[in-house]
């Protein structure tokens, strides 16, 4: 599986609230279907399939105590694609701090443009 695969698969899965807010809930520790079912007005298959959606795309990993499985938090897919959006977000600051200094060199322009026009009305 490709990068691209990977992240496609990680915004997939984080594209919807419940996934994310299963991820939130694992994010505390493991926990069963049972657990995750709880706060959703869903079915345990319901939760099921959202929990193989997010385990297709590596954020979770799946294991067995006893009779229960259990889910956990895998770190990799998020700090991929968390690395993807760092890219972006040193790009979006570098624009708005040469935005800000334009503004900046803007505002300096029409200060001394209006320091001038006052002088020439008070003589």
């Amino acid at each position: 599986m490709t990068r691209s695969d990977r992240l496609n698969a990680t915004f997939t899965a984080l594209s919807d609230p419940t996934r994310r807010a299963i991820l939130a809930r694992l994010a505390t520790g493991e926990a069963s279907v049972m657990d995750l079912a709880k706060p959703f007005d869903m079915s345990q298959p319901a939760i099921s399939k959202h929990l193989k959606v997010l385990e297709r795309a590596g954020l979770i990993s799946r294991g067995r105590e006893a009779q229960r499985r259990l889910s956990r938090i895998e770190a990799k897919p998020l700090a991929e694609a968390s690395s993807w959006l760092e890219d972006y977000r040193r790009f979006w600051e570098g624009s708005f701090r040469n935005l800000d200094e334009l503004l900046e060199e803007m505002k300096a322009v029409k200060q001394k443009a209006e320091r001038t026009k006052r002088k020439g009305e008070v003589r």
